[in-house]
Order: C-alpha cells, then structure tokens, then sequence
C-alpha cells in the first residue's frame, strides 16, 4: 500500500517539475515491481527470516514484533527502513513542491494524492510505533484493546482511497457510472434475452376467435353474372337445388345489350 502511495507521489513530481507524462507501460512495470516488491518482504517470514505468529490481541497475525533474535530483529529493522522509511522520504519530494507552482488541471489530483498519503499516515503510523514499542521491551504498556483498534485502523486504510476518488476525482465518478451504467445494460440485455427464449419455447396456440369467411359461388351463362355468397358452413352452395334462399346473398349482373351501348354512346356524343 505505501509503495503504490509512493509511485504515485514520484509520477506526481515528475508531473509537475519536469512535466513528463507516464504512459501505461510505464504503470504496468511499476505495479509489477511493487508487488514483486511486496511479496519478498511478505515472504521472507516464510523462509525462516522471522515468523509469522499472533498479536497481542491473539484476533490476527503479523510478524513476531517481541523477538529478540538477531534474525528477526534485523528483519524489523529492515522492514521499517526499506517499507516505510524511504518511501516516506520519496513522498517528501512530492510535499516539497510548493502547490502554487503546480498547473491548475494537474493540482486536483495531486491534491488528492496529498490527502490520500495524510490518510494512509494517520491510519499506519500509530500502529507502527506500537510494534516498535513491543520491539523494544514496552509490551506491558500496550493493552490488547489498543492493540486492535490500531490494527483495525491500520488495515482499514485501503477503504478510504475509494472514497477520496468519489469525492475528489470527477474523472473518477464519470468512469464508475459508466461501469454502473454498462452492468445494468448487460443485467437488461440477459433478462429480455431470456424473456424472448422463453417466449419460443412456449407451445404455439390457436386463436379461437378464428374469422370464418363467407362461401361464395359465381355462374357465367349468356345473358348475365350470377354470385352466390353464403355464411351457412353446413350448406353446399355447389348443388343449387338444395340452397336455403334465407340464408343468401345473390348478385346478378346483367351486361348492356348491343342497341343499349349504341344509344347511350350515341347520346353522350
């Protein structure tokens, strides 16, 4: 965690006094070392160099603070100098760069970066010093209800960072309303794929308001056009000898005889 902190104060003051941008190669090979970084001195109580064993308030581990071994106690020694110490000397660098100076789209965020590293101070160093009181002999002074609190505090630290980017980052807002936005699309997109999954599997059903349409029947003879149109499903309109006249409809059209055509052509003219 500190290390990341101090990454971070190191790509603010290249930032400000040197304006030089990191890109994301340069990110990615620094996050790389840091948890390479990290993992050698979270492992090396694994190997033998001092252990890991339970606090005082016997709730969690850590390392064996009340040692008195040379292996161990260089091992405390050394953790303090190369994983609090130095970083915190890299991020005076960052402090000793007056905020007037800074460019006014790139003060925000080292603001933020100061505040994150204040957070991180008050959470850590007080439980720092109290491992380095039970490292020097003072371990009746440090009750089991201090113990924990400090330890609590210490590790909740990580907590805090999220919600100093919601507040002081607007870039940072913008990018997690649109993971939010994204997610609730993708929730929408599965439940109406599956709607319409469901919808085809269903078995197809016939409407029974089914609309029956009329029979209907024409006839051609010499002199005229007769139809035929019936809605009796039970009657054959085929046989014309055995149709129910009640139940009925007939047309017949009757074509304009030759003298007929001729007069009324005559007279339109």
């Amino acid at each position: 965690s500190i290390m990341s902190l101090a990454a971070l104060a190191y790509e603010r003051y290249l930032q400000v006094v040197s304006a030089t941008a990191m890109g994301f190669s340069w990110a990615w090979r620094v996050i790389m070392y840091i948890w390479l970084y990290s993992l050698a001195w979270t492992g090396a109580p694994l190997v033998g160099w001092n252990r890991y064993t339970l606090e005082q308030h016997k709730l969690g581990c850590s390392v064996n603070w009340e040692s008195r071994y040379p292996s161990d106690t260089s091992f405390i020694l050394l953790l303090f100098l190369c994983c609090l110490f130095i970083p915190l000397q890299n991020i005076q660098d960052l402090r000793s760069v007056r905020l007037a100076k800074i460019l006014t789209n790139e003060k925000n965020v080292t603001t933020m970066c100061f505040f994150m590293i204040f957070i991180f101070l008050i959470s850590w160093v007080p439980y720092a010093v109290v491992s380095l009181m039970l490292m020097y002999g003072y371990a009746d002074i440090v009750t089991p209800t201090i113990s924990i609190i400090l330890s609590l505090l210490a590790k909740s630290s990580m907590a805090y960072n999220n919600v100093i980017y919601i507040c002081m980052s607007e870039k940072y807002r913008w990018c997690l309303m649109q993971l939010f936005c994204s997610r609730l699309m993708r929730i929408k997109w599965i439940i109406n794929n599956h709607a319409v999954e469901a919808e085809r599997d269903e078995p197809i059903m016939l409407s029974k308001n089914v609309v029956v349409r009329p029979k209907k029947k024409v006839t051609f003879n010499s002199s005229s056009i007769m139809f035929i149109i019936t809605s009796d499903e039970a009657q054959d309109i085929d046989s014309t000898a055995e149709l129910d006249a009640t139940n009925l409809n007939i047309i017949q059209v009757r074509p304009l005889n030759s003298e007929t055509a001729k007069r009324e052509h005559f007279l339109k003219n």
